[in-house]
C-alpha cells in the first residue's frame, strides 16, 4: 500500500474526532513527498472540507496549492 493511501485511510478512521484527526494529518504531512502532500490536501478537503476546513488550512504548508 503507498503511503498516501495509508494516511487517507487513517485520517478516514481518525475523522470522528476533531483533536485525533489534526494530529494524523500533520503526521501525514511528514511522512509523504511533495507531490502527495498536495494530492492529500485536496483529497481532505473533498471529504473533510466542510468538517475541518480550519485544521486543514492550517496544517498544510502555505506554499502547497489546490
Amino acid at each position: 500500500m503507498k503511503m498516501l493511501e495509508y494516511c487517507q485511510r487513517i485520517l478516514a478512521k481518525v475523522s470522528f474526532d476533531r483533536h485525533l484527526f489534526a494530529k494524523e494529518l500533520a503526521k501525514s504531512i511528514k511522512r509523504l513527498e511533495t507531490a502527495d502532500i498536495s494530492r492529500l490536501r485536496q483529497w481532505c478537503m473533498e471529504h473533510f472540507g466542510q468538517r475541518y476546513q480550519d485544521i486543514i488550512l492550517n496544517t498544510f504548508p502555505a506554499q502547497i496549492a489546490m
